[in-house]
């Protein structure tokens, strides 16, 4: 009897120490999982990969990216990682088309549920088909201006940073489209192709090899900086309206984010390898490859680029009649 009682005793000890060994590990010790929100193959997803196998590299551990889709503004996402613990080894890939989720009824917390890390993202350009009779912004924009309302644009869904580009320009260049609402850049761009619009705003990354194979002309850039894919330069329509800085750039913020209650050891080892693996030479590769612009931001300083851009989509989507939830509930206030 004493040895049953005695090899149990010596069983608990050996569990017992092996629990207290495994929580005394520093993190990480195990695989982490990264969920990203939007279906494999897209920007998020792609940038998600691209970043996880460089952060492996400072990393004793191997990240997994899985997808986890669906929802209203990637919510399903969101929610199955804010279900998990808190203790870094679920993390989810987002972009700023997740800020809008609240809003819409998906998500019950503001953004800053998240500590987020950001990438970067593809800037937004005006294009139109390839035969269309418009060759320049500017003609573009006088042709808008002369019978507004009547030039469809397509710009990917309502109150999307597409979206948002498109009402920039108009603001700043006092022209007026007809906005045509799509389901996601892709059917926006074959639309344009079609002739069904007559132009789209979507990124440069989503657009480069349409414009490549000649089936879209880039008109302008809607940031600061002009671009050039193969021999084509693309203007920036800074150049041609001086209010655009009142309202321009709406840049993309594509990255993931940990909960925000995860201990400071977590934080902190997730920004050590995000940083290292961010000053690498493979990222700043296949951005330039990919027509990606380099962000690095993270914590308190990618919060506030969110937050700046939760703000502004729920205020422009409340305009819209958009809104399931309203902004002022949620802590923001609407002029």
């Amino acid at each position: 009897m004493k040895t049953t009682f005695g090899k149990i005793a010596a069983v608990a000890t050996l569990v017992m120490g092996v629990g207290s060994a495994s929580m005394a590990q520093e993190y990480p010790y195990r695989d982490i999982t990264t969920a990203v929100v939007w279906s494999a193959g897209g920007g998020t997803d792609s940038i998600n990969r691209m970043i996880m196998a460089e952060m492996e590299k400072h990393l004793p551990v191997s990240i997994n990216v899985v997808n986890q889709t669906g929802g209203v503004a990637g919510s399903n996402g969101m929610v199955y990682v804010k279900n998990q613990a808190d203790d870094g080894y679920t993390l989810v890939g987002l972009s700023e088309s997740n800020v809008t989720a609240a809003v819409q009824g998906g998500w019950d917390q503001r953004f800053d549920f998240w500590f987020p890390f950001i990438v970067g993202g593809s800037p937004d350009l005006i294009s139109v088909p390839a035969e269309s009779p418009y060759t320049t912004l500017q003609e573009l924009i006088d042709a808008a201006k002369a019978k507004p309302g009547s030039i469809p644009a397509a710009a990917s869904g309502a109150g999307g940073i597409h979206h948002l580009n498109l009402l920039a320009i108009q603001n700043g260049t006092d022209a007026t489209f007809n906005f045509i609402p799509y389901g996601g850049s892709a059917p926006g761009q074959e639309a344009a192709i079609a002739g069904e619009v007559a132009l789209v705003v979507t990124s440069l990354a989503e657009q480069a090899a349409l414009i490549e194979g000649g089936l879209l002309r880039p008109l302008a850039m809607l940031t600061p900086e002009e671009a050039t894919i193969g021999d084509i330069t693309i203007p920036s329509a800074f150049d041609l309206y001086d209010g655009l800085d009142e309202y321009l750039p709406l840049k993309q913020a594509i990255g993931f984010a940990v909960h925000d209650s995860a201990p400071d050891n977590v934080k902190a080892a997730l920004v050590a390898a995000f940083d290292q693996a961010m000053a690498g030479d493979t990222v700043a590769e296949w951005a330039l490859a990919n027509n990606y612009d380099i962000g690095g931001q993270s914590g308190a300083e990618a919060t506030a680029l969110f937050t700046n851009l939760e703000e502004t989509f729920a205020c422009t989507l409340q305009e819209l009649g958009a809104t399931e939830v309203d902004p002022a509930s949620l802590g923001i206030t609407c002029e």
